[in-house]
Order: C-alpha cells, then structure tokens, then sequence
C-alpha cells in the first residue's frame, strides 16, 4: 500500500482515498486531468491540476492527461498545445498523454452492443424536441416516439450515420435509461450526434462523434483511472457513468470488470471574487473586444496570469491554502495577491522606475559629474549580489513624493526638509518651480556629501545628529529609459460580476478602467531584464517585462502584477 507524504495538506479526498487503500479496493492510485481543447486553461483549471496531479505525487501514484477531443466543432490545436504547456509551467507533468479520441474506434463498437440489447436507439426527433420532452425537476420525460423502435433499424440508421448519409442534427444515437428518473441526467442521454467536422487528430475519418458523457466515464476504465475526482457540477452525471460501464461490462460478456469500476469523487469549484472563469463568457470578452485575447494580463486564464507575472508556486500554494471543500464558497482575491506577494518578495529583483516623474535639480552638485552607487538587487537574497546605477546632478523623483509646505506627518521632500534618496545621498529642498498655471516643474535641492550611499551624516560638534525618516527612489535624468507601464485592475468592478439589476447583463460590471498606461522613466538595468522576469519596482508594485509586446516607440513594456500592498480594497471604501 502507497503511504501519503506527510508534508502534503490532508483533506477528505486524502481520507477517502487512503481508506480505499487500507480496505484493498485499489492496489496504487492513478488519477486524470480531463480537459475538453476548446479554450485556454484557467484558474479553476488550476486547482483541479493541484488536486488530481498533487494526489498522485502524494500517494506515488500516476496520472494522466487526457484530452477529452470529443466536439471538433470547438476544438483547435491551438488549445491542445496550450493545455499542455500550462500543466508543466504548473510544475505537473503526466504519467500518460490520452486522448478520447484514442478511443472512438472503442467506444463506437459498445454503442453497436448496446443497441443490440435494447439499451439504446436511434432518435430523429430534434434537438428542439428532445430538449421540450426532457420534462423538468418536477416532472418526468416523454418517451421519444422512437424509443421502441427495433435495434436492427437502429443498428441500421447508425452505421448509415456514421457514413455520413444524414445531416447534422437529424438523428442522434440515446441511451435508453429511464424517461421518469428523478436525475435529469438519466433521462435517455445523447451518446452520438451527427458532426461533419475535421476531427485535430482523426481527421475526415469519422462524421458522428461521442458526446462527452458517453466517452468520459468509458475513457476512464480503458485507463484504469482508479479515482476519478471531479468538481460538484458532475455529482449527477455519477449515476449515468455507473450505468454505462455496468451495461458494457453486461454486453461484453464479462460482469467482473464491474469491480474495476472508477471512483468518482466530487469537490467544491473554487470561485475567486472578481472573475468569472466560464469558457463562454471568457470567449465573449474576446470577440466583443473588452480585451485583446485569452492572454490578455487582465483575463483569468493560466496563460494571461502568466503574462501578468503570476508564478506557478504562488499558484499552487494559494489552492493548496485554500483548501478542498466539498461546498462551493467564494475566496478573496486579496488572499491570491498575498499569497503571490509573499513567493514574489523572496525573488523579485528590485529595480527603480519613476511613474509620475518631476525633475530635481541638485544645485550644489558638480555639472558634469557622474557617480555609480551600489545597489542590492534583493534585500531578501544577498546571493543576488548588486548593481549600479547612475546618479547625477539631474534626477527624477515620483510627483507624489513633494508636497509643498507639508506638516510632519508628510516625510518624503518638502520645503526645508531632508529625504534620503535610496543608495545615493540625503538631500534637502529649497525651492520649487512652477509654471504659468501654478503647476510644480522643478525642484532646486541641495545635497549632503556627507551622506554617500544614503548613510547617516556625522555628528555636528556638540554631538548632535540628524535624521531623517523618508526615504524615496529616483532615477538620473541622463540616464533614464523610457518604459511603458500597464496599470492593471480587476477586470470587473464586482466581487460577484453577475450580481446586476434586472435587465443588466454581467457585461454591464466590466471596469473601464482595468488597464491605465502610463510612461515612466527608469534606471538603465531595467533595458537589460528579459521577458518574464519578475521584478519589484521599489516603492511601486511588482512588475514583468511583458514576453509579448514592445509599444509603437520601442520602448520595453512591463506588466504590474500586483500592489505592494491591497489598494483596491481602499479605493472601493472611497467609493
């Protein structure tokens, strides 16, 4: 029997399994990541790829990815390839790469058995009809018309499906179950719908394709999938798995591969305030143009958090601190921004980027001299040694940082008093310079020689020292790079973005402004970072060198991941 790694969080699917284990009802543990290629993974996908590929590590086990290729319709390599990515930029990697499609041939000849024993049949009502003639929770279904109809003309009319001789939407092969079930699901399901699409991995070579419950319960016994886990949405599609593999097993001549029947194991979504994760709606925001694609940094994709800056390990951690529920409950998304500030800190290379730049002037400072201080990359690693940046007798300071004729509340530059600017020296302000309209355009400061490096000056000669308790970052006007800054929000103003008044749509919650850009003036290390690379700008945010765009003037564009700390919560009490 497999033993759980003490170090892995523990919850009822652990409990669940590990019970299996010790009754012998499973030898080893082999789970599955089951996505439908019609969209980009997201969050949500997120936690399921912790829970199903966690597991598998926790009880050495295996897992697979299987790539649920059942609807060519919506089905484009381009999602097959990015599934894939995801998953191993999560840290994940699978035991077996499956697709259903591996299985059509398979699955085709159960439905040909099934049908020879009465246990489905070929409907021509449409998918109008069959929808009115589903009933409802409180009423049963009618029969289709067609439910009785001899299984030779029904083995018949599916071959003649499967060559291609009728349209789409004319005939579909159901399941006969049971019309007055109390579990909708059961209520003679869809097995094979006529779709004459190119299939990503088959091709031309088939024109009706399994619907996704008939395959999906049938994929797991071909793998020998011993638990399969699955969010609360599946609970009652349970039942219709069961009897299907219970048929098959009764068809085929062989009851015993009942025993080997998978486990279905069912666990809350996980639902982050300020995003909506379905594939419909995300594909909505595309085509209406609210943002640019599926990895768009506002966009709650795996790929568009990547962009943002989002690390696999914060990720991880955030599901793994959330927890495996079996309700379904609402999660802060200040808690996803905590989770990644804490893994960001520890490796973030600090850099100085000024947003919002107003020009200092250092009056007593040589013209034409130009100094190089130190500066740690992260104060959290010495490992990551130091760079250098340029300082000169022109600088660039945050606007916000001078406040003329502050109180002693205010200790960044105002008249009269001394900042120290971060590795470099103190200096006080003196005058500011405005234009016709009032508006501040320069500083004229003086600084200490004393305090090189930004430490503190010696004691006057009765003993005394100063001090000084702001310190702010800056940038050498000579020096400077221009760099695009995209601000980024919640894309919603909503926790929940459906919540609307009647006659609104949840498009009616989209932020308008989720993205600010701005141009500021930074040092010139920031010219040299890659693509990718998580960066903190002191002060600021934590930001990324986007890894896919350059602005219209060639200028680097970088991506902010998030708020040193949580503005967005003091913003909305404002409001």
């Amino acid at each position: 029997m497999s033993e759980t790694n003490s170090t892995q969080p523990s919850h009822f699917i652990v409990q669940e399994i590990e019970a299996d284990l010790a009754a012998g009802k499973v030898g080893h543990v082999h789970t599955r990541f089951p996505p439908e290629p019609n969209g980009y993974l997201h969050i949500g996908h997120a936690k399921a790829i912790c829970i199903v590929f966690g597991l598998a590590d926790q009880f050495e086990g295996q897992c697979n990815l299987r790539l649920d290729d059942t609807n060519p319709a919506k089905e484009e390599q381009e999602y097959i390839d990015s599934i894939k990515e995801d998953v191993q930029w999560l840290g994940f990697d699978w035991a077996n790469l499956c697709h259903a499609s591996d299985y059509f041939d398979q699955l085709y000849d159960w439905a040909v058995a099934l049908v020879k024993a009465g246990y489905a049949y070929v409907d021509d009502q449409t998918a109008d009809e069959i929808r009115e003639n589903r009933g409802t929770l409180n009423t049963p279904g009618t029969n289709s018309p067609f439910r009785d109809r001899p299984a030779e003309e029904s083995l018949d009319l599916l071959a003649r499906m499967k060559a291609g001789e009728f349209d789409e939407g004319s005939r579909v092969l159901r399941a006969k179950v049971d019309m007055a079930s109390p579990n909708i699901v059961m209520r003679d399901p869809a097995m094979y719908r006529i779709l004459k699409q190119s299939h990503p991995r088959t091709g031309d070579a088939w024109c009706i394709y399994p619907m996704y419950d008939w395959a999906h319960g049938q994929s797991d016994w071909i793998e020998g999938i011993t638990h399969s886990l699955c969010s609360l949405e599946f609970k009652n599609n349970r039942e219709l798995y069961e009897w299907f593999i219970d048929k098959i097993a009764e068809v085929s001549g062989h009851p015993e591969g009942v025993a080997h029947k998978t486990r279905q194991i069912e666990f809350a979504r996980g639902n982050i305030t300020y995003m909506i994760t379905s594939k419909r709606k995300l594909l909505q925001l595309i085509t209406d143009g609210h943002v640019t694609g599926w990895d768009d940094p506002r966009m709650p994709t795996i790929r568009g958090m990547r962009r943002r800056g989002y690390t696999p390990a914060a990720i991880r951690r955030f599901w793994d601190e959330a927890g495996v529920a079996k309700r379904e409950n609402n999660i802060e998304f200040a808690k996803l921004e905590n989770v990644l500030r804490s893994d960001l800190n520890a490796f973030a290379q600090r850099r100085m980027a000024v947003a919002d730049p107003i020009k200092v002037t250092i009056t007593n400072y040589p013209d034409d001299q130009v100094e190089m201080f130190d500066a740690q990359n992260n104060p959290e690693n010495e490992a990551d040694g130091t760079r250098q940046v340029p300082f000169s007798k022109h600088l660039y300071i945050e606007r916000d940082d001078y406040k003329p004729n502050a109180n002693r509340k205010f200790f960044r530059l105002t008249e009269g008093r001394e900042v120290r600017l971060r590795w470099a020296y103190w200096i006080k302000c003196n005058e500011a310079i405005t234009d016709a309209d009032g508006n501040v355009t320069e500083l004229l400061c003086t600084y200490d020689p004393d305090t090189r490096g930004g430490e503190d000056p010696p004691p006057d000669e009765e003993g005394n020292v100063r001090k000084v308790k702001g310190t702010i970052h800056w940038v050498s006007q000579a020096h400077a790079i221009d760099a695009e800054l995209r601000l980024y929000e919640h894309l919603f103003t909503k926790e929940d973005p459906e919540d609307v008044e009647e006659g609104q749509d949840w498009l009616t919650n989209i932020n308008p402004e989720s993205l600010k850009v701005v141009t500021a003036k930074a040092e010139p290390a920031l010219a040299d970072d890659q693509p990718g690379t998580p960066l903190q700008f002191e002060r600021n945010a934590y930001f990324v060198r986007d890894t896919e765009a350059t602005n219209t003037d060639g200028q680097p564009v970088f991506n902010r991941t998030v708020t040193l700390r949580d503005t967005w919560a003091k913003q909305q009490k404002k409001g």
